[in-house]
């Protein structure tokens, strides 16, 4: 029992009574009496007269006496802030909490909870939650987190300071944001933790995410080397978040495009993917190359290789910088290669726009019925240049066919044999005939052989033959569409069937003509040649013949006006006129004779 004085209850004790004692005394008196040594920070008053100091008289308290030393109290009392200013803390005086008198060793709190630990901080009017409940009260109540005026107006050192915090994140805790965001950590943190930050809504920004811009890392953006972070105490990079640049997409993204004439991203492209693009928002026609024709209906890939991982810009100064050449390098004119924009639009490769003006400037000007041809019984397919399919065929027209002569195109229907068939002034071959020597561009027919012309060949036309229309003798003429004339060098021409116009030579009259007397005459000499008895000129009269000369029936004066069918009477059955076997003697005509 001899310590017990000792114990911090005693001593409060003791403390408490010598005070009662003090102010029932008179004063002089009890300025001599102390119920027991004042603790360290009141240490000073612990001398002769010094009770005054904290002590009035019997009717006035001591928390006058106390706010008026202590006057950041007395400050957070007035501004109504901090424990001291709500509860019972407020109602009561200073010594209710704060008893002295108890030794030097004494903390001079008396905790209403009956010690620090089960302190109620609401009670001081800031509650503890989240992480701020883990922290220990010498982790947040140091001299350095004093941000309030009463830091200066407090005598007392060392040991915690509890007065004089604030409640603003940022007298605690170093604002990485300074000074961009404001000082209101709690628009966007709570106590909860420092990541993420539950209270940031960013749509209520000036910049809403949407699309992809949602799932994107918030240090995508703000980190971006462009926005030049600054780095913390620790080393680590602290993001920027204002001012961020998000007033065109090119403020974050490189343009692919590379294009400064180009809208802005946003006129074609939208946030749910760069693969996408806004409906009928890009106009190509804005491009210094607008589609048009078919052109509108091609894939970008094709044009744009890598699309739409990557958007290149393709040249198009020619068709060719884009399209093969599927003539293998016969396009040209004049000598000179063209682009393919000479004969063909973009409204499809074929029909070709190539025009018979174009043509003449070529080697093989187009004359005549040409002007009207189809340029493909010309220019036939050749397959295309690498075998790629143009407009789905593997086959293009050559536009360099051979045109040395007509039988480049044209089947010669004659079979070669005017060539063998003519025969110059003298006698010899003529090997240079041509399509040219009997024809004319401007059709098949009429020919331009003529009577004088057909003197060239073997069988000339003299007397009555200069009359005969060609297709008399010449019957394969009878046999042809004269529609159908020129036969093309093209299988599909082959198989029309047409007869080819031999133009074989005559030899003999029945080369032509039947023979009107049968085999009549083939036992003699010139066995029946017509030429014999009848002239070029007509067949009847028989000029040639001479009846005195060519039978062995000379004719008497009187005979010779005798009509020739009056003797030469037409044969049973086969009705030819009969010439040989004719009776001879006179009395088979004459005097009533039997024939």
């Amino acid at each position: 029992m001899r310590d017990a004085h000792r114990a911090p209850g005693f001593r409060l004790l003791l403390g408490a009574l010598g005070v009662i004692v003090a102010m029932t005394l008179p004063r002089g008196l009890a300025a001599q009496l102390s119920p027991g040594p004042l603790a360290r920070p009141h240490a000073s008053l612990d001398v002769p007269l010094g009770c005054a100091k904290c002590h009035g008289g019997r009717k006035e308290p001591t928390t006058q006496k106390c706010l008026a030393c202590h006057r950041e109290i007395a400050t957070l009392k007035q501004e109504d802030r901090g424990y001291h200013a709500r509860g019972e803390a407020a109602a009561g005086t200073c010594a209710s909490c704060h008893p002295d008198h108890a030794g030097r060793e004494f903390d001079l709190i008396k905790w209403p909870q009956g010690s620090q630990a089960g302190f109620d901080h609401s009670e001081a009017g800031w509650m503890l939650e989240g992480k701020h409940k883990d922290v220990k009260c010498e982790g947040c109540h140091k001299a350095r987190f004093r941000v309030h005026a009463v830091a200066e107006l407090s005598p007392r050192d060392g040991g915690p300071r509890w007065a004089g915090l604030d409640t603003r994140c940022a007298s605690c805790h170093d604002d990485p944001h300074r000074p961009t965001l404001g000082a209101k950590c709690t628009s966007c943190h709570d106590v909860a933790g420092w990541k993420p930050a539950p209270n940031f809504d960013h749509q209520k920004t000036k910049y809403p995410l949407t699309g992809e811009h949602r799932d994107t890392e918030c240090d995508a953006c703000h980190l971006a080397p462009r926005l030049n972070p600054r780095r913390a105490a620790d080393g680590k990079l602290i993001p920027v978040f204002k001012p961020v640049p998000a007033k065109e997409c090119s403020s974050c993204h490189a343009d692919p495009h590379k294009a400064p004439t180009m809208a802005k991203c946003s006129s074609c492209h939208v946030t749910t993917g760069f693969r996408k693009l806004k409906r009928g928002a890009f106009d190509h026609d804005r491009t210094r190359f607008p589609l048009a024709g078919e052109h509108r209906t091609v894939a970008c890939a094709e044009c744009h290789v890598g699309y739409p991982a990557r958007i290149n810009r393709p040249a198009f100064s020619t068709c060719a910088t884009c399209h093969s050449d599927p003539h293998r390098g016969q396009a040209t004119l004049a000598g000179r290669a063209v682009d393919c924009a000479v004969c063909h639009e973009v409204n499809g490769f074929s029909p070709s726009t190539f025009t018979i003006a174009q043509h003449q400037a070529t080697k093989y000007p187009l004359l005549g019925r040409h002007q009207i041809a189809r340029c493909a019984d010309c220019h036939r397919p050749q397959p295309t240049a690498a075998g790629r399919a143009v407009n789905g065929a593997r086959t293009v027209a050559d536009l360099r066919p051979s045109s040395s002569s007509c039988t480049s195109c044209h089947l010669d229907p004659h079979v070669a044999t005017p060539a063998k068939q003519a025969r110059s002034g003298n006698g010899g071959s003529v090997s240079n005939a041509t399509c040219e020597s009997c024809h004319t561009v401007n059709g098949f027919t009429p020919s331009t052989l003529t009577v004088a012309s057909h003197e060239a060949y073997e069988f000339k036309l003299e007397g009555a033959h200069r009359t005969v229309p060609c297709a008399e003798c010449h019957r394969e003429l009878q046999r042809r569409d004269p529609r159908r004339q020129v036969t093309l060098l093209h299988e599909a021409a082959r198989r029309r069937g047409l007869a080819p116009l031999t133009f074989e030579a005559a030899t003999t009259c029945t080369s032509c003509h039947q023979s009107p007397h049968g085999q009549q005459f083939a036992s003699r000499k010139d066995r029946g040649a017509c030429e014999s008895c009848h002239s070029l000129d007509v067949f009847t009269p028989a000029e040639r013949f001479d009846h005195d000369r060519d039978s062995k029936f000379p004719l008497s004066p009187a005979h010779t006006r005798v009509p020739c069918t009056s003797c030469h009477v037409r044969a049973k059955g086969s009705g030819r006129l009969q010439y040989r076997g004719t009776v001879v003697r006179c009395e088979q005509c004459h005097s009533g004779g039997k024939r």
